[in-house]
């Protein structure tokens, strides 16, 4: 059986492209809510860009003052930036969950966290406590006229686009029921307007334990529900993210098993108690979208994914672009995370499954040997045969580090374009916003929320996706520091303060 990548490095002694003061400075707490229009800026904001960037992650790594274990563990704060005429605003927010005004209300800790965070008073505080803060720190998208939090545990919560005021949890038009999970990495199938297909987001939720359900539900772009459709499968099933084709919905069931029992005790939180087989195979579960036809499981080789790219059907097979790590990414015992040795994680790699769904199996092939994480594609692409692929990275070529470099990759040819922040700089994810009029497939834009160690603040960048070597074409400069975060998309609604007539801010 083929091998995954593994963690070992030839550079692992070689100097770092970074300062860990530097990095660990980035996963500040921002208790601050902003709204301003952005005016320290470098290079110019392309007048076509027009619309809304909407960004998630923990903006608090403490809750009232006792640090989380790990920043997954950290409220959600909402990022907008808004463009137009080119021009920018910024706007942040916490999502008013029902945890963070309880806790800011109690001036200490309430929950534990999934990854880590205990609540204050040892054993017997945590003992037993099995209740769960939707913390909605993951993703944000606008759909159907609804921004929406998302994290994968709980519903959805409901915000004003324009003030990124929390509206309260969404049930969907009564789609979800009270405690019903709603994941938080959908994806938008484009459609063919030449068919008359038009765009879909296809989510789903896992239900999980020693066999498991995957409920998927379609959305129409009016927000309205679609279809519905669950499938079971034996085991127990860690699923972060799926990836879809015009035909399938693709997840892959992680080989790991689940030991409830330090969590029951509150000794670890339930992300700790997941536990890695190199032993046992991932199996690729392809459920049909279209039809009532049986699932198929293909194996493949042992390896642990959060995030997939992309997947696209092709001469008669299913291929699948996946990050993938040779193990379940954890941290030692009693270590926090600004304590971590990257020599000692294992890096994520971009690996292509090419299954044949005749034969059952699955080939793997590393893409991207780079350490990499978080990738972005041109969104009609989604689901579909594509070309360029852009992605956070490392700066150098081998070994695991924090993510610095902006990364393309042509998939028909292997060449790539590295774009890097580093010494002092940190990437964030990139969003792909498609130059408006345009057909090819790397016509547009990349928007990357970066740290700026050097300034202790963050920066938005803007890049021509088709060089990024030429590095930005406009940094924009925030006031103050964003920590570290996870996901976000862009809508070409424009959400930000009324403009006047000639151009300029009403």
């Amino acid at each position: 059986m083929q091998t995954l990548p593994t963690a070992s490095s030839p550079d692992a002694t070689a100097t770092p492209s970074y300062g860990m003061e530097d990095w660990r400075s980035g996963y500040r707490s921002q208790p601050e809510e902003f709204a301003y229009w952005i005016d320290e800026v470098e290079g110019e904001i392309p007048v076509a860009l027009t619309g809304t960037l909407f960004r998630n992650g923990p903006g608090l790594l403490d809750v009232q003052g006792q640090p989380v274990s790990h920043p997954f563990d950290g409220d959600g704060m909402i990022s907008s930036i808004a463009f137009h005429q080119g021009r920018a605003y910024y706007c942040n927010r916490f999502v008013q969950t029902e945890g963070y005004v309880a806790e800011k209300a109690a001036g200490k800790p309430l929950y534990r966290g999934v990854f880590g965070t205990q609540k204050p008073g040892g054993f017997w505080a945590n003992l037993f406590d099995l209740r769960l803060k939707n913390i909605a720190n993951t993703h944000v998208i606008y759909w159907g006229k609804k921004l929406l939090a998302l994290w994968e545990a709980a519903e959805p919560h409901r915000l004003d686009p324009e003030t990124l005021e929390t509206l309260g949890l969404d049930y969907l038009d009564g789609l979800l029921e009270p405690g019903d999970a709603f994941a938080a990495h959908p994806r938008i199938a484009p459609g063919q307007p030449d068919q008359g297909l038009e765009p879909r987001l296809v989510n789903f939720s896992v239900k999980t334990g020693l066999s498991s359900t995957i409920t998927i539900h379609e959305f129409a772009t009016s927000g309205s529900c679609v279809k519905s459709y669950h499938r079971s499968i034996p085991g127990f099933a860690f699923m972060h993210d799926f990836a879809i084709t015009p035909n399938y919905a693709v997840f892959f069931q992680n080989p790991v098993g689940f030991n409830p029992f330090p969590f029951l005790l509150g000794l670890k939180g339930a992300g700790e108690c997941v536990q890695f087989n190199p032993k046992a195979t991932t199996k690729i579960i392809l459920i049909p979208r279209h039809s009532d036809e049986p699932i198929q499981s293909i194996e493949a080789p042992a390896g642990f994914v959060f995030h997939h790219a992309n997947a696209f059907e092709q001469d008669g097979q299913v291929f699948v672009d996946s990050i993938v790590y040779d193990s379940f990414p954890t941290l030692d015992e009693g270590m926090t995370f600004e304590a971590v040795d990257f020599d000692k994680v294992p890096a994520g790699q971009l690996w292509r499954f090419e299954l044949d769904l005749t034969a059952e199996t699955a080939e793997a092939t590393c893409l991207i040997a780079r350490s990499c994480e978080f990738p972005a594609l041109h969104p009609q692409q989604v689901g579909q045969p594509y070309r360029y692929l852009y992605i956070g990275a490392a700066h150098a070529p081998t070994g695991n580090a924090p993510l610095q470099a902006l990364l393309k990759h042509d998939l028909a040819t292997g060449e790539e374009q590295l774009w890097s922040e580093a010494p002092r700089g940190f990437m964030g994810e990139p969003v792909f916003v498609p130059r408006p009029g345009s057909s090819a497939e790397d016509d547009g834009w990349l928007l990357c929320l970066t740290y700026n160690a050097a300034r202790q603040c963050s920066d938005l960048i803007i890049l021509a996706a088709q060089d990024i070597t030429a590095g930005p074409i406009a940094r924009l400069q925030l006031k103050h520091h964003v920590p570290y975060g996870l996901h976000g998309s862009f809508t070409p609604n424009y959400f930000g303060p009324e403009f006047a007539v000639a151009g300029e801010p009403a």
